[in-house]
């Protein structure tokens, strides 16, 4: 009998502490409700190539991104265009009407940029460090 006992009260505390994380309560050492986890920031940052603020514009212009941020153009408009970094250094492609860029990242600085099939077309894009970034090259 004192063994059956013991299996019946070890069976109603697996019951009792089964019910108990069901409804929601802690275990005895829990450390307290759990923070939100912050969202991260879209990895794209993507710029239109549209005629919204005129003839062959880009949109936004500045665009602002974070230097962990990939960048990529969007051919909103209905002829073709093909980006670069007035520096040279970055050649985004060829872009026919509803196409993407290939993506870039750069560091942080301010970067112009134009359309080499229409060479008043430009734009800039501007990168702010991430924390724990140095703040150097790629500045006009």
């Amino acid at each position: 009998m004192t063994r059956q006992r013991s299996i019946w009260l070890n069976a109603i505390v697996l019951v009792a502490c089964g019910a108990a994380t069901a409804c929601g309560m802690s275990a005895p050492n829990a450390t307290g409700p759990v923070a939100p986890t912050p969202t991260a920031p879209p990895p794209n940052v993507v710029i239109e190539v549209a005629e919204i603020n005129g003839p062959y514009s880009f949109y936004p212009s500045p665009a602002t991104v974070r230097s962990e941020q990939v960048i990529v153009w969007r051919n909103s408009d209905t002829v073709t265009h093909h980006i670069v970094l007035d520096d040279m250094s970055v050649d985004a492609g060829t872009l026919a009407p509803s196409t993407l860029s290939q993506p870039i990242m750069v560091g942080p600085g301010n970067w112009p940029y134009h359309c080499a099939i229409h060479p008043s077309m430009v734009g800039t894009v501007m990168v702010t460090a991430s924390a724990g970034t140095p703040t150097v090259g790629g500045s006009y």
